[in-house]
């Protein structure tokens, strides 16, 4: 047999039992090829709008050169020790070392670059998709075009021929350092089964855990008001960070196998087939495979957290809109609205008008304020807020001594702890009026140009609101003191009202706002952020999937005399699958809720720094992810079946 012909015959074989990392490969290569691409469209301007959207897709494109490049290379390693008795065969019949690397290293060439071209066609091919994907994420109206970019193919050629060099030269390192002894020993000793001592096991597994509930504990506490300092809360966060990350690999290097110890005892030693092939098979492996599923956990989390905390913020686009501008459209002078009015009343666009006075004065709240957080930029005696009058607010009427404070967004509530009810002072130039508080209401009235983004409304009574008009403080007052909101009658029309809002020309030193703008632009910068998140969480996805479902592949075949022996025991393929599938809801299930779960609580500390939903968009997102990961579970089923077929 020449080289040449064991060379076609290994290949056939290797693209049999790698179909899946060839997948990877191509569909790797294609997401690359795709996101490069973009960087160099013309018609991504109008999408990154700015150099930060520039340099947020190049940096992105780094990380997921490390992300691609460490899945190659991690694949690799276990491929050729997978290969090792291969290698030793080879040796066994007098081939030298250097003609066994001319062999493989022609085999990868032809499925690596094979993979490389099918990649970059069908990342081309895709190219377009993506781009319009990331259009219609950022409300970009620009015709997206198919456009073959000379740079990006340039570019992906030399990154991935990089990788391939450093592929062969593991492959080289490996095949010169091994002896044919040890060769045909590599494959037994990949994945230990370490016998450690119970007492330590039961340390670990319970280190574990305590250390993830402590992390979960501090993160869903972070904002509660009970950390006072800045200094306090970045140490909270390192703590969490930590306790977490330590947790997750305690909780793979013992409380797995120590869990799995409970189930059995209680089983009393009545176990099953099913209970043998999963329990017994996880005990050992996640042991020593805890390093990597600590990783993959970890970067799952921050992938699935990143992602869920961005479509919140993109979610949330209009609701936060609403917030900040109080009406279709927002302005501080009358000659601005009459300019706008004008426009529409021009092309009959039926519209509402609602006026309301501002007056700006301090306020002192400390009668209310549990505690805060340190350093905060405004005194709690001396805080100042908007005031307007209940006459203006159509269907509300408060007394001489209760007003309502209204408008706070929840991070405000997150910074300061309020009371239930209390004293706090209205303060005028001259003049100090006491009311009682009866806490805060959420809705906005006027825009936020008077409130700082999330200082609160006080409504007061019409009276009250003339008496600190009268004796107000020149210097706190803005250039208006005039909030005018304009509400289009039929909202069909609302994108039409939009584009003649831009048409006066309105004076550039008062404030004008329209809604429907502050969401476009919170979509567009969110959106951006979105794509690159998930671009990245995707190919972390698959290339985490991937190895996964590899290392499943050489647990399979290391087990597949224990399948032969259990044929012959009398066991049927169904109880030995039936046994697989509880396997795979293990091997891949435990890392995903993991995952889940430590991206839920860090959510969950933070999420209303980012928007005003929470529970929509977080569980689309890790519905969608953990639906996508559950695809390599189902293939490592089929992928054992076929070898519990072939055992006997």
């Amino acid at each position: 047999m020449s080289i040449n012909h064991l060379i076609i015959q290994n290949l056939k074989k290797n693209l049999q039992n790698y179909y899946l990392y060839v997948f990877a490969l191509t569909i790797s290569v294609a997401l690359y090829f795709a996101f490069v691409t973009l960087q160099y469209d013309p018609s991504m301007d109008a999408a990154t709008g700015t150099i930060k959207g520039a340099a947020a897709l190049k940096s992105a494109s780094f990380l997921l050169i490390a992300i691609i490049a460490i899945f190659l290379l991690y694949a690799n390693t276990i491929f050729i020790k997978r290969r090792s008795r291969e290698i030793g065969l080879f040796q066994l019949i007098g081939m030298k070392k250097n003609e066994i690397f001319r062999i493989l290293s022609v085999e990868n060439f032809l499925l690596y670059f094979g993979a490389l071209a099918a990649g970059i066609f069908l990342g081309f091919a895709s190219s377009k998709l993506v781009l319009m994907i990331l259009f219609r994420l950022t409300k970009v109206e620009t015709a997206a075009e198919l456009n073959f970019s000379e740079a990006a193919l340039a570019q992906t050629l030399v990154v991935f021929g990089v990788v391939y060099i450093l592929i062969m030269g593991m492959n080289y390192l490996f095949i010169r350092r091994q002896t044919i002894l040890s060769l045909f020993r590599v494959t037994s000793t990949t994945e230990v089964k370490r016998k450690g001592s119970p007492l330590w096991e039961v340390v670990l597994g319970v280190a574990g855990i305590l250390l993830i509930l402590t992390g979960y504990y501090l993160s869903s506490r972070l904002f509660d008001g009970d950390f006072l300092s800045v200094n306090a809360l970045f140490i909270v966060m390192i703590v969490i960070l930590t306790s977490v990350i330590i947790g997750t690999y305690l909780f793979y290097k013992g409380s797995v196998s120590f869990l799995a110890n409970l189930i059995r005892k209680r089983k009393g030693g009545h176990v099953n087939i099913r209970d043998v092939m999963s329990l017994s098979s996880i005990m050992f492996r996640m042991k020593s495979n805890s390093l990597l599923l600590t990783v993959i956990t970890t970067v799952s989390a921050l992938a699935i957290g990143l992602l869920s905390l961005s479509y919140i913020s993109y979610y949330s686009a209009e609701k936060a809109a609403k917030d900040q501008v109080a009406g279709d459209f927002a302005f501080t002078t009358e000659e601005d609205a009459r300019l706008f009015r004008e426009t529409l009343e021009m092309t009959a666009i039926d519209h509402q008008v609602k006026q309301i006075e501002v007056v700006q004065t301090k306020v002192d709240i400390s009668g209310i304020i549990d505690g805060k957080i340190e350093g905060a930029t405004a005194k709690m005696d001396e805080m100042q807020m908007p005031v307007i009058s209940d006459e203006a607010v159509k269907g509300v009427d408060v007394s001489s001594s209760e007003p309502i404070l209204t408008g706070y967004n929840d991070i405000l509530q997150s910074m300061i702890n309020f009371k239930d009810s209390g004293q706090i002072v209205l303060q005028g130039k001259t003049t100090a009026i006491p009311q009682e508080f009866q806490g805060l209401e959420k809705e906005h009235i006027i825009s936020g140009y008077y409130t700082s983004g999330g200082v609160p409304v006080a409504i007061v009574d019409d009276e009250i609101y003339k008496q600190l008009k009268q004796d107000a403080d020149p210097e706190l007052q803005f250039g208006s003191s005039l909030h005018i909101g304009i509400d289009i009658v039929e909202k069909q029309r609302l994108e039409e009202a939009n584009k003649l809002f831009h048409v006066p020309e309105y004076n550039e030193e008062s404030y004008t706002a329209s809604r429907l703008d502050k969401s476009n632009e919170q979509k567009m910068s969110m959106g951006l952020i979105m794509f690159i998140v998930g671009f990245l969480g995707l190919t972390f996805l698959v290339t985490s999937g991937c190895i996964l479902y590899f290392k499943q592949m050489n647990e399979s075949e290391t087990e597949k005399p224990s399948y032969t022996n259990l044929r012959k025991l009398g066991f049927t393929r169904s109880d030995l699958e039936s046994g697989v599938r509880m396997k795979q809801v293990f091997n891949f299930g435990i890392p995903l809720i993991i995952g889940l779960s430590h991206s839920y609580f860090a959510v969950r500390s933070g999420w209303f720094f980012f928007g005003k939903e929470l529970w929509v968009p977080m569980f689309i997102v890790m519905g969608l992810y953990a639906a996508l990961y559950s695809i390599f579970g189902v293939l490592s089923v089929l992928y054992y079946k076929k070898v519990i077929k072939e055992a006997l």
